[in-house]
Formats: C-alpha cells, structure tokens, sequence
C-alpha cells in the first residue's frame, strides 16, 4: 500500500509488563498477543472499533478464573466474546478478549423430562437445537445468527429472535448460570436465592419505589439492567438469572448455563400476509397476537430486492403457525389468514418454500447494509422495540424524522413484539456526518421514549445506545445501574464503557481509521458495486458472520476454509477484518507486505462463494488476488504461481509433446522431481495431457482449408485452457450436442485465447490484463450472438474479473455480458428441442463459481427433462484450480472434499450418473475417490449416441 494512502497511526495500548508470562502460566488455554488475534477481534458486527492487547481460548472454567485474578492483578480490562456478530459495539474492548468458541463448546446435559440442557457459553445455538430435536425440543429464542452465535453471546444480549411472541426472550428461558466476577471469584445465580454480590439486597430495598416505576411495560425491553427482575414481588422470588442477562459482560463471565427447553411443533406452515404500506402491516399485527402464532414478522417491499414467491402488497407479515400434525398446522394458519385484514395472502406448507422466504427475512441484517442504489447503510439504531400497539404510529413517525434528516433506512423485524431492525445510510465517514449521526440518535431516543419504547429491543445498548439510557430512564435510574455494576465489579475491569459509564456513541467509529473520502488506495480491480473504492469494498463486511457457519448450508459454498479449520482467520469475515486492520496501519503496519494477510488469505480457495452467499456480498476471491498482485510485486514468488499460475501458457508449449511428457509423468521419480520444482503437493498425481486438443479436433472435423464465414448458422464455444488441453472430450461431445440441438455449426475458437483465469487467481494482475487485452483482440464476437463456455470458473472470470479489470473496455463489458453456459444457451436457443431422456439419479458437485456468478437454474431444469433424479453437493470441492495443487493445501484440500462432495457420490445408488462440469471438480473426484465424474455435455452426448428419445 503506497505511504500517502495510510491514515494516521493512533499508538496502540501495550501490555503491562510480565502480563503475558503472568497469564500463560496461570492457564492452559491459548494466549495470543500477535497482531493477527488482536486484528481479528478489533470489530463486532457494529459501527464501532477497539484495539485489543490479546485474545485468549480459555479451555475451562479454572482457565477464566484463574485469567480474570491475573486480570485483577495488572489492571487489565476484560471483554467476554461469542460469535462477535453484536451489533451495539459490546463485543469488543481494549484488554483482553475472552474467545469462548474455540474450547467451551460442550452441551454437558440434556434431560428431555425436565426440559433443561446445561451447556458451556461457547455452544452455538444451531448445536443446541440440533441436539434437543431428537426429543422434540428446542431452544425458542432464536435471532437470525442462530447458525454462528453462542448461547453466552445470548446471555449477554438477552438475545430474542423470531419466536420470542412464543417462547421470550433468553432472560424467559435462563433458569441457572456458573458465574465468574472479576478477580476469580464463582458464583452460582438461581432464582429466589442469591441475588447476587454483597450489597446487591440492600441496594433493590432502598430505591424499591423507583425500579418498581421507572420500567417500561412491553415485551422487548432489553436497555440497561433488569433491576425490576430483583423486587421481591417477582413471581417466584427475586430472579438474579434475569438481572443478569442482557448484562453485555458487565458484571461476570459466564462459565455454566441451564436452559429451559421448549416442545417444538411438529409442523409448521406459514401465513404471508400482503398490505398496502409498513404502517398497514405494524397495525395489523397486535390483532394476530390473540391466536397465539409462533412468529408475526414484518417487513416492507424496499428490503425485498427480489418478491418472488411474495403475496401482492407493499409490506409482508409472516405469521408462522405450528401444529401436531401437518394439517393442523396449515388449519391454523388459515384462520389467521381469514381473520386478517390484508390485500393479499398465502399458506405455505412446503418447508423449501418456508426456508426461500424465511432466507429473506434471516438475510436482513446484511442486505439492509445496502441501499437500492449501492449506498451504504449502518446499525445504531437497528432494534428500538415499542408497545406492539404503538408500533404503526412510531413507524410513521420514524419514517418522517428520517425525511427530516435526509436519512434513508428499511426498517423490518419483529411487528408482534413492536421491534423494529432498520440499517440506515450515515455518512460514518465525515465530521459532518457523525455530528448528524448523533443529533439524529438523540431526537430518535426521545421518540422512541416518547412512545412508550425500549431503546434497545433485542441487541442491546452497546456503545451505540448506552450514553443515551438517562432519556429512557432518567438520571437516577442509571446513577443505580452505576452502583449495581460496581457492586459486581469494583475494578471496573469488565467491558468498561458499556451499559454504566459508557463512552460517548460517536467515539470508536470503525471507519475513522480508514483511508477516507479523497484518499482512495491504488487498486487493480475497478470495484463496480463500491464506485472504485477498496475500503469501500472491505468496508461491506459488516460482522454478522454468515461465513462462520460450521455444517454445511445445502446448495451454500461460504466459507469452505472456515468449515473446516474453525479459525476466524480463514472465514471470510476474519479476512476481512485483516484487510480492514491493513489499511488502518495500527495493528498490522506493513501495509500490502503483511504476513499476516498474506497466511490468512493463503487458505482462501478463491471459491467466490462469499460473492453470492454472504449478504453484503465481500467477494474474498478478488480482494485475494487483488492483495497477492500488491504482495508479490517486484518479489519472487511462489513456485506455484510460476508453474500453476501460468499454466495456460506452458499447456500450449506442451501441446506437440504431449505424448512423451504423458510417459514421463509416470515416472514416479521424475514426477516427484516436477512437482518439487513446480510447488505442487507430493500427494498429487499430475493430470495427463490430451494428445489431440480440442481446437485441433475442430478444425479437423471441418477440413483443412475450410473456412467457416460469419452467419446466423453459427455457435460459438470457448475453448478454455482445460477443455482445449486437459479434457478435449468435453468440447467434443458440447460441439455434438449443440449441432444437435440448434443445427447450427460450432466455430473453430481463435488461437491464443484466455480468460486469464489462472493468472488472476494467483494474483498476477499485469499479466492477467495483458492476456486479456490479447483475447479481446482476437475474439472476434459475432454480433448477437452467445459464447458457450463450458468450464464454470473460466465463464465467471470472464464474466466477472474482465470487466473489472479493464473497466474501460467497452470490449470487456460486450464479451461478459455474451457468456452462456452450456444449459442456459440450450434453454434461449433451443427452447424446443428435446434432450435424451436417461431416467436415473445423479449426484456430483455444482461448481462454486458457477453458483456465486453465473447460478444453476437452466442447469437444473435440463437435469429435470432428462430425468436426471436428485440434488447435486453444494460447498466446495477442495481442488479449486491451484489451491489443491499447491503444496500445504493437501489436508484442507481433502477435508473440504469429505464435508458433501465424496460422501454424496460414496453414498450414490448403484448406476448413478456422477456430474462436475469443472475440471478441478473432476479431478478431486478422480484422484480421492476413483471415481470418474462427467461433464453434462458428455451425458447428453452419450444419450444421443444411444439414440435415447
């Protein structure tokens, strides 16, 4: 990164001397002060940035405490994190992180009969529910994180979720926590015992007036601390279970916690409600409350970017409705849906049509980080809850001080409790806009007040609420939050600035460190989506985890490096925050030079399914090659990158001896020389090269001397480096069936051409744009008419990485746009014909980049006319062009193959017909399963050889 883009360093909080010795001989845990932990946890999924001094994976409960007395010891503040996806900036801090994920993962019981699981603070919510389903149980609150937070994440929040008109808020279904304060003492919090610390009794008898007056009545009331839970009227005795959740790290850590359970139904259906405007759908929501739905959500049509499957209407309500069975589910959504006032509606049943809607709702949080128009938007005021009644007329007033302010937002979320998540379009980056930033969070603070609301309905205060908690509660009120936190902490040490004494909401911006307006950083890539600006583009991760996923998400591919080491550094997010953490120089200081980048980033398959699968829409592929071109210029590079990274250029070399190089291969000790030299993992087996290509064959098929003129008879296909070296029977056979199908002539393709897919892949940017440049000299598209590429990753790139790289080509953006795969240029040319008809199932991979750039749709629908049964793996295949090649990928390579690719095709029925329309797909299937994978176009040749009809 070149000196005059780095912003201006801040010094950086050292350690106390002898701290880190102190720590690591006390517990057994990981300790890690290196720039690479402490970048990664400088950010949670909020506005708001701190610099921590380490991180530490406590493998138990002595571990935490024994951490919280060296804490103790050096005035070392400590901050408790989960899965870092809060929003209100609580899950960061300037001591010392607590990583609760790595090893306090354990669901230590789980009894069916009395509906309780004891689980450690690190267990992820998806975990739990997955293992209470066999019972018929589940945990109710469930945010839309559900698949990466943690049940002490959730503690600490009070976290709610979609079903919480059902089953509450996580204070509902707490009912006892092991506990650690700071400087090492446990205890143990049940209701009706202990309330607490010394002095904690004495405190709720002297203001028992005020906290029995000074709380609002409503559902989603989560700001501050549950004082109220404390009264000795409370039913069943004062509760210290519920004063402490939604604490945010506060007061304890928490080592232990037994949760309620619920029955879970056993069907579900879903009631999508259409109406007129926002306002309509909030209004009608308190009047569904009375036939005890499980979620009644809402959203307006300026989140919803695609209402496929949606009702008419301008805003939705999903109301979900459960039952034993599966008709009694649907019966009951159907009375909701009579009774409801609405424009429009629908029931649906199928849970695949529950999920595409609910992916809509789940989304949000991350779609809403943009604007229709590519503007970006923020959290800070992502949860206001207010009494459901009251919801219509604080929408109305809300959208009208958003006008006010000349702020856009889209708000959404949960209408039955009155809780509303809206991302809004602060300019984070000016002065002039933080200071409308803060005028506007405090008119909003009395708005919500004025109405009856919670400033917090769900996230909690944060940074980004807690200085505004004396407009909800007055001066008193939070003067008693101060004393009830210094009776837990008298040191301060835990999570200082949050809930009691907090730091101003303007203060930490993330984006302060950033190279600003103005100060662009001198990129490769022309970042369409984030006009040119690289910090824009690492600016789009906004923390909410999608990529941290551990199983599979079906036909998903984010993030296959994550779902198989579980180290934030090699999910798209933790990439991302070390970009973020380069270009703000403090952390990591040697810009594009950075080692820690650089073996963060090493791991990336460049899969590009971050691209389609995140919600913000990082694309991880292209800030990889983007960091390796500045990384690597002017320095030596990895072997691979010379023998791989170049490939298309030594496959043509080769070409004429392809025989004698195939017999040298096979000497083992030849071959192991090669690969040495080349930077290949000895475990591979180097593919062997087509002693005819596929150009060849072309142009022999139509004669020598055979010219074929331009016309309306004419096909064009690719002839990608693979097809043409590697796998020419692919081409063959596509040439057979697009002959067949459209009684057009296939063109021979020109020489020399190439995507540039390899060079771009490993970051040889120069060289990558001189390929490309060459190609769209030689290319010669015909006018109207489509390219057939064959080779899924070489049509994304040629979709994607040329236009932005040669941004100013109007030849770059013509030939993207000309792209077709195979299936889609039958589907829109041959709309007609008839494909063989083979009637049996299939299994196999979708190639990653074709499901994040190009999508499988037309691919899905010619499976189906042929009778090709069943679904195809999602994820990763492991190989993914260079990256399985290249030595020290071997084990990740493979492991990403065993999570859906081998065990598919292992658990195939006999006669199954094994597809993979990449290369890399192929091969991985080849060389780790013997199995031998086909493109689609060799089986519908196949088929028609058969003369199948």
């Amino acid at each position: 990164m070149a000196e005059q883009h780095r912003p201006h360093r801040r010094p950086t909080v050292e350690a106390p001397d002898g701290f880190a010795a102190a720590l690591r001989s006390a517990v057994r845990g990981e300790a890690d002060f290196g720039p690479t932990a402490r970048a990664l946890t400088t950010m949670d999924a909020s506005n708001y940035r701190r610099v921590p001094l380490g991180v530490l994976a406590p493998r138990d409960a002595d571990d935490i405490a024994a951490a919280l007395t060296v804490c103790q010891e050096y005035g070392v503040p400590v901050v408790p994190r989960g899965g870092g996806t809060s929003i209100a900036g609580q899950a960061t801090g300037t001591g010392l992180v607590l990583d609760l994920t790595r090893h306090l993962r354990s669901i230590l019981a789980l009894d069916p009969a009395a509906r309780t699981a004891t689980v450690q603070p690190g267990v992820i919510l998806d975990d739990l529910r997955a293992a209470a389903a066999p019972h018929g149980l589940t945990f109710g609150p469930d945010p839309s994180t559900h698949s990466r937070c943690t049940l002490g994440g959730m503690i600490g929040n009070n976290s709610c979720g979609a079903h919480s008109v059902a089953w509450g808020t996580t204070a509902d279904n707490v009912r006892a926590l092991e506990v650690v304060r700071y400087g090492g003492e446990a205890l143990r919090l049940e209701q009706g015992r202990a309330v607490g610390p010394h002095g904690v009794r004495e405190l709720i008898g002297a203001h028992l007036a005020l906290l029995r007056t000074g709380y609002p009545d409503l559902p989603r009331r989560i700001s501050g601390y549950a004082l109220d839970a404390l009264l000795p009227e409370h039913p069943g005795g004062p509760d210290p279970v519920r004063a402490f959740c939604g604490s945010e790290g506060t007061l304890a850590v928490v080592t232990e916690a037994t949760v309620r359970l619920v029955e879970a139904p056993r069907a579900r259906a879903l009631a999508v409600l259409g109406y007129a405007d926002e306002s309509a759908a909030a209004e009608a929501a308190p009047g569904l409350l009375p036939y005890r739905p499980l979620t009644v959500e809402g959203m307006a049509a300026d989140l919803v970017r695609e209402p496929a499957g949606l009702p008419r209407g301008a805003a939705w309500l999903f109301v979900e409705t459960g039952g034993a069975t599966p008709a009694e589910a649907r019966a009951h959504a159907e009375r909701i849906l009579r009774a409801a006032d609405a424009v429009d509606g629908t029931v649906v049943t199928d849970p695949a049509g529950q999920r595409a809607l609910w992916r809509i709702r789940e989304d949000a949080s991350g779609t809403a980080t943009r604007m229709p128009d590519g503007t970006e938007a923020w959290p800070g005021w992502e949860d206001c809850a207010v009494p459901p009644a009251r919801l219509g007329p604080y929408l109305r007033d809300f959208r009208a001080l958003l006008t006010q302010h000349g702020l856009r937002g889209t708000p959404y979320g949960h209408f039955g409790d009155g809780c509303i998540h809206v991302r809004i379009d602060f300019d984070l980056l000016t002065p002039a806009g933080v200071s409308r930033f803060r005028r506007f969070s405090e008119e909003l603070a009395d708005l919500v007040v004025a109405h009856g609301g919670s400033l917090s309905g769900e996230h909690g205060d944060g940074q980004a609420r807690a200085e505004l908690l004396p407009r909800m509660y007055g001066d008193e009120l939070v003067g008693i939050f101060g004393r009830f936190k210094d009776l837990w902490d008298p040191d301060g040490g835990l999570n200082p600035g949050m809930l009691a004494r907090p730091v101003p909401l303007d203060t930490n911006l993330r984006f302060d460190v950033l190279p600003g307006p103005g100060r662009p950083v001198d990129v490769e890539f022309g970042y369409p989506q984030d006009g040119g600006d690289f910090a824009g583009a690492v600016r789009r991760c906004v923390g909410v985890a999608k990529c941290r996923t551990e199983t599979a998400p079906g036909a998903g591919v984010m993030c296959p490096s994550y779902r198989v080491t579980g180290e934030e550094a090699h999910s798209t997010r933790g990439r991302a925050r070390l970009l973020h953490e380069m270009l703000a120089g403090e952390v990591i200081t040697d810009g594009w030079r950075s080692t820690e980048v650089r073996d963060a980033l090493d791991l990336c398959l460049s899969c590009k399914g971050c691209r389609s699968d995140c919600p913000v829409g990082v694309d991880m592929a292209t800030y990889k090659a983007e960091f390796l071109h500045h990384h690597y210029r002017g320095r030596l590079r990895p072997a691979a990158h010379y023998a791989l990274g170049r490939l298309p250029r030594w496959l043509r070399l080769a070409a004429p001896f392809a025989r004698p190089l195939n017999a040298l291969a096979r000497i083992r000790p030849l071959a192991a020389l090669a690969k040495r030299l080349a930077g290949i993992t000895p475990e591979r087996t180097i593919p062997e090269l087509a002693t005819e290509t596929y150009s060849r064959w072309l142009r022999g098929r139509h004669g020598k001397g055979t010219h074929i003129v331009s016309s309306s008879r004419v096909v064009q296909v690719w002839a990608d480096t693979f097809t043409e070296h590697l796998s020419p029977q692919v081409g063959r056979a596509a040439v057979r069936v697009l002959e067949e199908a459209t009684g057009r002539t296939v063109l021979p393709p020109p020489n020399g051409v190439c995507c540039g897919l390899t060079y771009v892949s490993t970051g040889q940017l120069d060289r990558a744009r001189a390929v490309m440049r060459r190609t769209l000299d030689r290319i010669g598209l015909l006018p109207g008419h489509p390219l057939v590429v064959l080779e899924p990753s070489c049509a994304a790139t040629l979709r994607t990485d040329l236009p932005e790289l040669l941004p100013d080509d109007p030849r770059s953006h013509e030939l993207a746009f000309s792209v077709r795969t195979l299936a889609q240029y039958l589907e829109e040319y041959a709309p007609d014909w008839t494909p063989p008809r083979l009637d049996r199932p299939a299994v196999g991979q979708t190639h990653c980049h074709q499901h994040a750039v190009l999508g499988d749709a037309a691919e899905r629908r010619l499976r189906e006319r042929m009778g090709l049964t069943g679904e195809l793996s999602g994820g990763c295949c492991g190989l993914a062009g260079n990256f399985g090649f290249e030595k020290g990928h071997w084990g990740v390579s493979v492991a990403c193959a065993e999570e859906q690719l081998l065990p598919a095709v292992r658990g195939a029925e006999p006669g199954a017909e094994v597809l993979a329309d990449g290369f890399s797909c192929r091969t991985q299937l080849d060389q780790l399963a013997g199995r031998r994978a086909r493109h689609l176009a060799e089986v519908i040749a196949e088929g028609l050889e058969d003369g199948r009809p």
